[in-house]
């Protein structure tokens, strides 16, 4: 059976939440920033996200519905390249060429990944990094202008 829930971030109730949830929602990077989003839950209900403007969605925070339901953001696998570098001179270089283009990126210790684009791997490639085209979770860091609106300034897992 599937019933329609309306959820409504409440940061006050998801920050001293501390108990069982009742469903997860799981996101990829472009549904955790939409607004206004209809997604299936793991148990099969339908969710609609109303959500503030410019506000992201992070792993683990729980949304609190109009009907008392708790529900926990997980992040979906999606296709992304993975590349690895070998020294922090070449991340760097790495970072900084990436960077220059505006690409979203999510850094961890000497890797860092970013949305499959030929052009950019070729690029990795001949930086010396090694790439790999994978399914895995993507949480690129918020930028500039993204600090504050999400509470979790310049937050990331490390996935590996």
């Amino acid at each position: 059976m599937t019933m329609a829930n309306s959820i409504e971030v409440n940061h006050k109730a998801a920050a001293t939440f501390s108990g069982a949830v009742d469903d997860i929602i799981m996101l990829d990077h472009i549904q955790r920033e939409k607004g206004r989003l209809k997604v299936t839950s793991r148990n099969g209900d339908e969710v609609r996200l109303f959500l503030e403007r410019g506000q992201v969605l992070q792993c683990d925070e729980v949304l609190h519905s109009q009907c008392n339901r708790f529900i926990r953001v997980k992040l979906a696998k999606e296709e992304v390249v993975t590349a690895r570098a070998r020294s922090w001179p070449e991340f760097s270089r790495a970072c900084y060429h990436l960077g220059n283009r505006h690409v979203r990126l999510q850094l961890g210790n000497l890797w860092l990944r970013f949305l499959p684009d030929p052009v950019l791997e070729e690029l990795m490639k001949h930086l010396g990094l090694e790439t790999v085209t994978e399914q895995a979770a993507f949480e690129p860091e918020s930028g500039a202008y993204g600090f504050g609106h999400s509470g979790k300034s310049g937050h990331h897992h490390d996935h590996e």
